[in-house]
């Protein structure tokens, strides 16, 4: 944390050095526009020289410039009157921007360094430490029935943890200052006691600044003993013999905290300065950020980067921000990405103008890195949810019909275009509908769910994984060619075939059959698709419980 707190705070001396560098030519151009002006009074020439007070009075004091900022301020409302009242300036209002001005590049000749910039780098990155993508899911198993807990770990280890079994709750304290686990699923019952489990976990906790998330398992199902686990801080209580569906889910939840793909920002600022700033706030917390100085050349970032959120200034020279996201607007594929405004603009009817017009919040300058992040994260994640409700199936979260059969299209000409291989593979999950009879639709459900956590675990994340339907599933496999493909595939149908699935205390196992297509062999998505499914069939009609390479081509 020391060294990335030192590598921001240089960071943001370079860039506010920069800026301050700027700062002189800036005003002395302001000058010149307002000489300008006052030879021949122009309505452009105003805005521009609006537009750039405006810009001046939020950057400089997002940068620490109090003073600087102030007095663009106040000139801004100079400015703003005079545009609202349709009339050249009086004299004395003149002689007030005369004043103005020559404050402004006073000001500009003073711009030293000073504790802000350590104070504000402290203050953001303490609050939002950089996102880790450190993720060793280590799971701690502590039972005494050695071949309960190996068949357990066994069953764990087919969705990507690694457990380590300990036998007594004594030895729990020295595997975890050797190795800090993801979790930590306990037995209660010991021989030592009947509630030896939790009182270990107790002491154990109470020992750290974080807390180890605890999952409880045991035969009892009594009051006393919930109660106990509990108040020793358990996240779940798992009764014996352990659904390991049910505890694979929970140990996802507990152990998967950050989102799967960083927030993808996209700045909209003609200030370079500032937009750089933005950028290092928003990058050293782990989102990606790409800036768009020239907003007329918004498309071709907007269309490829694929942004969860777009940050905009309001005004910008030709094109402000209300005309920008209009257009945006109008586009369907852009409806749902979030508009933030960030303006000096403190004008409730001017703000509202700005929402009505496909704006989603309005953030005035100078803000604060804090409250930015904080609002940028809280729009993202609301705004990934409702996508989600879109594009995934709800009982999965995988990517549903639709979704998976516009990526195969969008992957293939990926595919074509980089000159690399591509597989697309169709999974069927054998004789469901005895799973359905014979345990009933909730216990299928589990089933499916199962599967589409093994390959959400066995997968790359590169890969995508959608449900097709009932108990089919699809995967798309980039640069990936065929025989890779069908090792990759026949190792997750062997741990499926291993998972033990519970109802009513009886266990059962499943399997499933897969087909698997390739490119360049198949050109077109739609051929892809076909080969894949016709494979599905012959995997199935060859006895089920196998994964089948269609090799011939269309």
């Amino acid at each position: 944390m020391a060294n990335s707190l030192k590598a921001a705070q240089e960071q943001l001396i370079v860039l506010r050095k920069a800026y301050a560098q700027q700062i002189p030519s800036r005003v002395a151009q302001m000058k010149e526009v307002w000489k300008d002006l006052l030879e021949s009074w122009d309505q452009e020439n105003l805005d521009t020289l609006h537009r750039m007070t405006h810009t001046l009075a939020g950057s400089g004091a997002t940068f620490g410039f109090e003073v600087l900022s102030d007095t663009a301020n106040t000139l801004e409302l100079f400015l703003r009157a005079i545009i609202s009242n349709g009339y050249p300036p009086t004299v004395e209002q003149q002689t007030q921007i005369n004043a103005l001005l020559d404050s402004l590049q006073e000001a500009s000749g003073d711009l030293h360094p000073s504790a802000y910039v350590y104070q504000l780098v402290e203050q953001t990155f303490v609050k939002h430490p950089l996102i880790s993508t450190m993720d060793e899911r280590l799971i701690l198993l502590v039972d005494e029935d050695v071949f309960q807990a190996q068949t357990l770990a066994l069953q764990i280890s087919y969705f990507g943890y690694t457990v380590e079994i300990l036998q007594h709750w004594t030895e729990i304290q020295a595997a975890v200052l050797r190795k800090p686990p993801s979790a930590i699923i306990m037995d209660i019952v010991f021989a030592d006691g009947n509630l030896a489990g939790t009182e270990m976990i107790t002491t154990i906790q109470r020992l750290r600044d974080r807390p180890i998330p605890i999952l409880f398992m045991s035969e009892r199902d009594d009051l006393g003993a919930r109660l106990q686990a509990a108040r020793a801080g358990g996240e779940a209580y798992l009764i014996k013999p352990i659904d390991v569906g049910y505890l694979v889910d929970k140990l996802d939840r507990l152990t998967t905290h950050q989102p799967a793909e960083p927030y993808r920002i996209l700045i909209v600022e003609d200030d370079s300065a500032l937009a750089a700033y933005y950028a290092l706030i928003l990058q050293r917390v782990g989102m990606i950020a790409v800036v768009v100085s020239d907003p007329l050349q918004i498309m071709q970032p907007l269309s490829e980067f694929k942004p969860d959120l777009i940050l905009m200034d309001v005004y910008m020279p030709g094109c402000n921000g209300l005309e920008l996201a209009a257009v945006i607007r109008q586009q369907e594929a852009y409806v749902g990405i979030p508009i933030m405004f960030l303006s000096m603009e403190t004008n409730l009817d001017k703000q509202m103008v700005a929402m009505s017009l496909g704006g989603d919040d309005f953030l005035t300058k100078p803000i604060q890195p804090d409250h930015l992040l904080s609002a940028v994260t809280t729009r993202v994640q609301r705004s990934r949810i409702l996508h989600s409700f879109m594009v995934r199936d709800s009982l999965t979260g995988l990517f549903n019909h639709t979704k998976t059969k516009e990526q195969l299209t969008v992957e293939v000409r990926r595919a074509q275009r980089q000159n690399t291989n591509l597989a697309f593979a169709m999974l069927d999950i054998d004789h469901f509908k005895s799973i359905n009879d014979n345990y009933g639709h909730l216990t299928g459900d589990r089933v499916i769910k199962n599967l589409a956590r093994l390959l959400q675990q066995r997968l790359r994340k590169t890969d995508f994984i959608g449900r097709f339907g009932g108990e089919e599933f699809a995967v798309i496999l980039t640069d990936t060619d065929g025989p890779t493909a069908l090792k990759v595939l026949d190792g997750i149908r062997q741990g499926f075939e291993q998972v033990r699935h519970q109802y009513e205390g009886v266990e059962f196992s499943v399997t499933f059959s897969c087909g698997i297509a390739t490119f360049p062999t198949y050109l077109e998505a739609i051929k892809l698709n076909d080969a894949a499914d016709k494979a599905l069939y012959t995997a199935k009609h060859a006895g089920r419980n196998q994964v089948v390479l269609a090799r011939e081509c269309c």
